[in-house]
């Protein structure tokens, strides 16, 4: 199917607007995308071409909105409207959880992101549970910088479980923090593009965030934070137990994981997949699930991820 929009002033401009991000959106949609002067020629099965115009359309609107765009916005609009048709864009982008260093929006990129970062907000107690690349532990750092800043809490504590070490730390060089660098290093990734260096280093040394093994918070009362366990699928049912029951007062806990990739040994039961069970009913605990239709890290991994789920069968 062959749609000209020659004498459509209005997607004339669109066409202008989005420029080298036209091959963006061809690519997502598997469609012909040809611009020239004042034609813009889509072919394809008309129900990408539908797919690819409204995407033009609400993108568009969020330039005309003031919003300056990256290629990762183009993306995301293809992925939210592809599950939402009639969703606004200029709706999605204006509900932000805050900035990055760079001054870019915070903002959810699919439809199963926006509810994670609605039970971000709202529960002290949230699961985020996934595959790679569908963003849950990075939005999962952003909402908890954001309530560092807006005052909700005092500190922000990052945690992990150090399965390839056996949580024995002691032969690896270094003080604490090298010893565990590499375990927490994707979180460090996540704060540094959300935290200028100075700054963080300045947090870090008094301890407003802090980084520590799953296993040195046995005994812990945690207060006034927010509390962030990742890669929990690597945590066994006693340190999840042990971990949750670490809530204080004024705090929240995020856990966040991927139930597909567990390296604990043979015969050792996952305490992500068992607290999923155990407080799948208890009020004030919100759990998401999100998939390979949010990951949003490169869409070829959604596509490996896809094409692992059909190999197991899920």
């Amino acid at each position: 199917m062959t749609l000209s929009f020659r004498d459509n002033d209005r997607l004339r401009e669109v066409a202008g607007e989005m420029g080298s991000h036209l091959d963006t959106v061809a690519r997502l949609l598997d469609l012909a995308v040809h611009h020239r002067g004042a034609e813009l020629r889509l072919k394809g099965p008309p129900d990408r071409v539908r797919a690819a115009r409204a995407v033009f359309e609400g993108l568009y609107d969020l330039v005309g909105s003031g919003h300056s765009l990256h290629g990762s916005d183009v993306a995301a609009a293809v992925r939210i409207l592809a599950r939402e048709p009639g969703a606004r864009l200029q709706d999605w982008f204006r509900d932000t959880l805050g900035t990055l260093i760079d001054g870019r929006p915070i903002v959810a990129r699919s439809v199963g992101q926006r509810d994670y970062v609605a039970a971000l907000v709202r529960s002290q107690l949230v699961f985020g549970v996934g595959p790679a690349g569908t963003g849950k532990t990075w939005l999962a750092v952003a909402a908890a910088v954001a309530a560092l800043k807006r005052g909700d809490v005092r500190r922000l504590i990052l945690t992990r479980p150090a399965v390839e070490a056996g949580e024995k730390l002691g032969f690896l060089p270094g003080d604490l923090a090298e010893k565990v660098d590499p375990y927490l290093r994707p979180l460090f990734d996540a704060l540094a593009d959300m935290i200028p260096q100075e700054r963080f280093a300045r947090m870090v040394e008094k301890r407003v965030i802090e980084v520590a093994p799953l296993a040195f918070m046995r005994g812990r009362t945690l207060d006034h934070a927010v509390v962030l366990l990742d890669e929990a699928q690597n945590a066994t049912r006693e340190q999840m137990k042990m971990f949750l029951t670490r809530l204080g007062q004024g705090s929240r806990m995020i856990v966040t994981g991927d139930p597909t990739q567990v390296d604990l040994p043979p015969r050792v039961t996952s305490g992500l997949l068992d607290a999923l069970e155990v407080v799948s009913n208890v009020e004030g605990v919100d759990i998401c699930r999100l998939d390979e239709e949010d990951v949003v890290r490169h869409p070829l991994v959604g596509r490996i991820v896809r094409a692992y789920a059909r190999r197991d069968g899920r």
